[in-house]
């Protein structure tokens, strides 16, 4: 599979794509309403980016308790009540006098069942364009990821500044069900990809045996702390600019999308599997000068700029998939995806107190340095576990 045509051609593609679309656009158009609605009632930058990114933080008991159904649930049912689920969620939140508890209650929740739901989905990925298709194919789910946050947030921005955050919300669990009706109808009935049922004991053996290889290990640390750290500056984006946070964020899609597209689409296996760290540099090192509080114009500038690093997540992806066992495609990436979540909603906490004790800006700069710093670490583990194989 060698071209974005071949991958549309390819059954079920298409409506699986579709879907996905519509709910990355129904995340970001609620987020944003959401950090918007929790800061205007607290004023808080700490739980303005909870808010957004909250649902990340409980990731990691999914992972640790429910992520054996990844691979033994039927793709088509659990793809199809998930969005269902948030939909209903989504429209609790704009329920009007809910206390801001209640908000955390519901966000906590729907993030237990996101964990469930990445594993589900990129292992059914990988199910639909075998292997060898995996990364233009997730390619394109980045690509599409970054132009419907553009979307996402454009929309949504526009919705909170001109209407209100709950008619957001209201319109987001409206695409979450649009998603349900897209996987309902275009995919078909396929049996687990994994027999037995999910339990605690299977998924904590599972994840023993991925964590066991080293390459693998540091794979997952890769895909997880460095960029974690950087959605932390991300999640500070409403706090450093009340009236233009849609404008920062659409600018992080931009210049992800950018990264995917150079990643997926134009450089050789060769210059790609090496630009891993590399680009993992590029992510962090933009927005150290925010300390200086650039005008709007630069930050964004910046922000594009630092976004292009997120193709890293392409280049370890690649290497993750070709280290892992075909029975444990679903759980891997599901691991995968709820390490990278939870790490993203701690880092939002962090980067939120952070910001509590100092500023938006100066909290930003720092999670930055951490991830640059988190990334040379890496790099000389890499660097290290490679002399150690040619010497064997």
């Amino acid at each position: 599979m060698r071209s974005y045509r071949d991958l549309f051609r390819t059954p079920e593609f298409t409506p699986f794509f579709l879907a996905a679309s519509a709910q990355t656009v129904a995340q970001t158009m609620g987020g944003l309403a959401l950090g918007t609605l929790v800061y205007r009632a607290t004023e808080s930058p700490l739980l303005s980016a909870v808010s957004m990114f909250g649902s990340s933080l409980v990731q990691v008991l999914g992972a640790t308790f429910l992520l054996s159904a990844a691979d033994r649930l039927r793709p088509r049912a659990a793809l199809t009540a998930l969005p269902l689920l948030f939909a209903a969620a989504t429209a609790a939140l704009a329920l009007p006098g809910l206390p801001v508890w209640g908000l955390f209650a519901i966000v906590l929740a729907k993030g237990l069942a996101e964990s469930v739901g990445g594993g589900v989905r990129w292992g059914l990925l990988n199910e639909i364009l075998s292997k060898d298709g995996y990364l233009l194919g997730r390619s394109v789910f980045n690509m599409m990821s970054g132009l419907m946050q553009i979307t996402g947030y454009a929309t949504g921005g526009a919705l909170v500044a001109l209407l209100s955050p709950r008619l957001s919300l209201l319109a987001a669990a409206g695409l979450y069900v649009t998603a349900a009706v897209a996987v309902r109808l275009g995919l078909t009935r396929r049996p687990p990809r994994t027999t037995g049922r999910p339990s605690v004991q299977a998924t904590w053996r599972a994840n023993a045996l991925l964590w066991s290889s080293p390459p693998r290990r540091q794979a997952y640390l890769a895909l997880w702390i460095p960029n974690g750290l950087v959605v932390g500056c991300e999640s500070l984006y409403v706090s450093y600019a009340p009236d233009s946070a849609g404008i920062l964020f659409a600018c992080a899609a931009l210049g992800m999308l950018a990264g995917d597209v150079l990643v997926g689409r134009v450089l050789p296996p060769g210059p790609r599997s090496r630009l891993g760290f590399p680009l993992l540099l590029l992510l962090a090192l933009p927005y150290v000068p925010f300390l200086l509080r650039p005008a709007l114009p630069l930050a964004a500038a910046a922000v594009t700029l630092a976004s292009v690093g997120f193709g890293a997540s392409l280049v370890q992806q690649e290497r993750l998939v070709a280290l892992t066992p075909d029975g444990l495609t679903g759980h891997a990436l599901g691991l995968h995806s709820a390490g990278m979540l939870t790490m993203q909603g701690v880092a939002a906490a962090l980067a939120g107190s952070l910001a509590q004790l100092t500023s938006p800006a100066g909290a930003m700069t720092a999670m930055a340095a951490g991830s640059a710093g988190v990334t040379l670490l890496l790099m000389g583990a890499a660097r290290r576990e490679k002399l150690r194989t040619v010497s064997c």
